[in-house]
């Protein structure tokens, strides 16, 4: 994989549609990413890409977390292009960094993708990978290609604190409030916009669906491209981090999945007030316009990476909005409540 120093450069790397990744081969492909942008053995990057491994000193404590993607699973071709799918996988694995209270300095990447697969596809999402990287002000240390009958791609990022204590899930006090780093529920909307359009298994598209499909997608682009690459602010973490916050987590999988995971790990229960979870107008418009609930896209679509934290209620950073409270837990007291009403059989997203 391609290492880099933080500069946002462009590679020359333009391949035939006809040449696949089994045409060029493992080494090719390796050598063009690691090319693309060049890691300089100094300071903090001890050993960069091309070795076989990255040797890394961030000067004290390193965060580290992976996550996985999968085709039509988690991303699909005929809705994001391929640098998209390359950013998003980003994203999705540094938002777990900033979860902790931290800054991504490195990424490395796995590849797994069918032999048959246009090298131009592979660089693209590589530059995706790159530019992403880069924006959080980290490198692409390096990584591995293989052979499967999908394309998958696996980040793994790498965090340091910079002298700040971590914060875990585990932390969250009664009297503590409940906040947000930004809206949710844009990447469900922006779902549900593409499911509508989506005529990938119809035998056949008359022209009403076809010109109701490019309306809906032209109208509610804000919501689509939310989901093809969510933007959210992940300097919040390091931010909320310094304000003192006592918990926090990414929302990846749906606020109702954080909440249940951030209660049970803190022993406490806590309490929303839906009215206050921020989501856009772009959400409420694609809910008006499809007949669905804003307020189910806020609470269970996953994949904005916005985070939630507990913070005594002094100590919220500015641009964090209150959505609830920390109480205490006891027997007859919903792990989660909205409204006042126990959150249920209400689920996010769901692995298996």
């Amino acid at each position: 994989m391609a290492g880099g120093d933080g500069s946002a450069t462009t590679p020359d790397h333009a391949h035939p549609a006809d040449v696949t990744v089994g045409d060029l081969g493992e080494r090719a492909l390796i050598s063009l990413f690691t090319s693309a942008a060049t890691t300089a053995t100094s300071g903090d990057i001890v050993v960069g890409s091309g070795d076989d491994a990255a040797v890394f000193d961030a000067g004290g404590p390193t965060v580290i977390s992976t996550d996985t993607a999968v085709q039509d699973r988690h991303f699909r071709f005929d809705w994001s292009t391929p640098r998209q799918i390359g950013e998003r996988a980003v994203i999705q694995s540094a938002a777990d960094i900033a979860a902790m209270g931290a800054r991504t300095v490195g990424v490395v990447v796995s590849i797994a993708c069918p032999v048959s697969t246009p090298a131009a596809t592979l660089t693209e999402i590589n530059d995706g990978i790159l530019a992403a990287t880069h924006r959080l002000g980290g490198r692409v240390l390096g990584g591995d290609l293989v052979a499967a009958d999908e394309v998958v791609l696996t980040v793994t990022s790498v965090g340091a604190l910079d002298g700040l204590t971590p914060v875990a899930l585990t932390g969250a006090q009664v009297g503590d409030v409940l906040a947000v780093s930004g809206p949710l529920g844009s990447a469900a909307a922006g779902l549900a916009v593409l499911l509508a359009t989506d005529n990938r298994d119809a035998d056949e598209c008359d022209g009403d669906d076809s010109e109701r499909s490019n309306r809906l997608l032209a109208q509610h682009a804000e919501v689509v491209d939310a989901h093809r690459l969510p933007n959210p602010d992940l300097s919040a973490g390091v931010v909320a981090a310094r304000a003192g916050a006592h918990a926090m987590t990414d929302v990846s999988d749906g606020l109702v999945e954080e909440l249940e995971t951030l209660a049970a790990a803190s022993n406490v229960a806590l309490a929303v007030d839906v009215s206050r979870v921020p989501r856009t107008e772009a959400t409420t418009r694609a809910a008006t316009e499809l007949g669905e609930s804003d307020d189910v896209w806020a609470l269970t679509g996953g994949e904005d990476h916005q985070l939630l934290a507990a913070f005594a209620a002094s100590d919220v950073p500015s641009g964090w909005v209150v959505i609830g409270d920390v109480r205490e837990r006891t027997g007859d007291r919903a792990l989660v409540s909205l409204d006042g009403i126990a959150a249920g059989d209400l689920r996010g997203w769901q692995s298996f």
